[in-house]
């Protein structure tokens, strides 16, 4: 598959989810860059903004298993991902039988995941990293491709229970949803108050998308480019020598080596969309908002202080210079 196919195939996704989706074409791309980089994506927004019809979209585009799982607080683990059961045969005979839970699918929606109990949220963390559970020993592999895609509201916090940094890390992508302008909501109503029902149509299938991830782990990353992609990540932690002041004040934990993947990743389908096969230093820059984002972890202060954090994002992009030579430490090299 050659670049332009890449991107083709990438484009048509982003247009039949565009014909639902009013008004979010970057978060449609950020959605479709994460899937076929393998990861999972969590999505924020004021109440109504479409984070659970982004999700249903992309499912009814491609041909697909989807499963919605609505985290109350008396979700236990077993309602994710499955229990052993006792069944009886023809003959009577009784044996253990393992019933799969909802989490055996492509597309996982796990609806306002922060109100469930860190038990129930904790059942995902296997899922989200291996791509597989286990249940009494015994390991069960997922489909491919999968991806969990976790919503939460931004407004209402009241009987929530806050994602732990260790799951927050599984994310490849966090992104937030903007409220609509005018022009987007007269759009809005008139695609869904008629008597009109709009359809989407089936684009690609599981093994297309699985050829998608394989070309995208295929382009090239120049040293220079990952030399890049660390210092941002470096950047991000208060204690590294030189960290922009901000990030010294306000941070307590700087982003993971997870984070330096999420980028040279999603710089490689960034690069692939631009029609080149090898990753510019434009590509991981234009990646490190959704990537780093919920991965640089506020200290007392800086929640005292209601800290913008992608404001944090950007202050480390200004202040981390392409140019320079400087080693990367071991730890984040990949």
């Amino acid at each position: 598959m050659s670049e332009t196919q890449f991107a083709q195939q990438f484009g048509k996704v982003h247009q039949e989810m565009a014909r639902t989706m009013v008004g979010c074409d970057q978060a449609i791309r950020d959605l479709l860059v994460c899937f076929i980089a393998g990861g999972n994506l969590l999505i924020e927004s004021m109440p109504g903004l479409g984070k659970t019809l982004l999700a249903k979209v992309l499912a009814n585009v491609l041909e697909v298993k989807f499963s919605r799982i609505q985290f109350t607080p008396d979700l236990m683990p077993a309602d994710i991902i499955g229990t052993n059961i006792i069944v009886e045969d023809d003959q009577g005979r009784k044996h253990i039988q393992f019933q799969r839970g909802p989490v055996f699918t492509h597309i996982l929606l796990a609806d306002e995941i922060n109100r469930a109990t860190p038990k129930a949220q904790s059942a995902l963390l296997e899922v989200m990293q291996e791509h597989s559970v286990t249940v009494a020993g015994i390991r069960h592999i997922v489909e491919e491709p999968f991806i969990v895609i976790a919503t939460q509201s931004l407004m209402d916090t009241e009987g929530t229970y806050s994602l732990p940094e260790a799951q927050l890390d599984r994310f490849f992508f966090k992104i937030i949803l903007p409220s609509p302008d005018r022009e987007s909501l007269k759009e809005i109503s008139r695609r869904t108050t008629g008597l009109e029902v709009r359809r989407v149509a089936k684009v690609l299938d599981a093994p297309q998308v699985v050829e998608l991830r394989r070309q995208a782990r295929r382009v090239s990353v120049p040293a220079v480019v990952r030399q890049y992609a660390s210092r941002l990540i470096l950047a991000t932690h208060p204690e590294t020598p030189g960290a922009p002041p901000d990030i010294a004040r306000f941070v307590r934990y700087g982003a993971s080596p997870r984070g330096v993947q999420a980028l040279i990743l999603a710089g490689k389908i960034q690069a692939l969309l631009a029609g080149r096969g090898e990753v510019q230093v434009e590509d991981i820059a234009a990646m490190a908002m959704p990537a780093l984002r919920h991965r640089i972890i506020a200290n007392y202060e800086g929640e005292a202080e209601k800290i913008d954090l992608d404001g944090l994002v950007r202050i480390v992009l200004a202040h981390v210079d392409a140019k320079a030579s400087r080693t990367v430490p071991k730890a984040f090299q990949t």
